[in-house]
């Protein structure tokens, strides 16, 4: 079990290194450390789970708060600041689906799997942020 969340984080940070952040939204210093039994990220202890944090919930840094999503590669973490006209810092918020996130300003949509735009106006990604889970089950955001 503890080397399939290995295998999982693994894959989680190969993939978000490949992100294209080149999205137009402002870099900002991101730090977040919970564990997964805390109940504002309960949602993601199941795949297909999302949650999004507000700037003042219990981290530092980003631009508009936190998407995190539970994908069938393991957690992912966006900006919720939409890359569409990112200088607003708008916020995106569930489409409720439970596979998009909704730019309600612009109308834009991304996937919640890998920040991409399904939808325009929208032509760049949301920022991804850096993901793992340590052996201690303690969820972490950086970039």
């Amino acid at each position: 079990m503890r080397k399939l969340g290995l295998l999982m984080v693994f894959c989680a940070v190969i993939t978000a290194c490949g992100k294209d952040n080149s999205s137009g939204i402002p870099v900002a210093s991101v730090q977040l450390n919970l564990p997964m039994t805390d109940p504002r990220i309960s949602k993601l202890n199941s795949i297909g789970g999302a949650v999004f944090l507000d700037l003042n919930q219990g981290y530092t840094g980003s631009v508009a708060g936190l998407v995190l999503y539970h994908g069938t590669g393991g957690i992912v973490a966006f900006d919720r600041c939409s890359s569409y006209q990112p200088e607003l810092k708008h916020a995106v918020v569930s489409d409720g689906s439970g596979f998009n996130a909704l730019d309600t300003y612009s109308g834009s949509k991304f996937s919640l799997q890998d920040g991409s735009p399904t939808k325009a106006p929208a032509t760049k990604s949301l920022r991804a942020y850096y993901v793992y889970v340590d052996g201690s089950q303690v969820l972490h955001v950086t970039n």
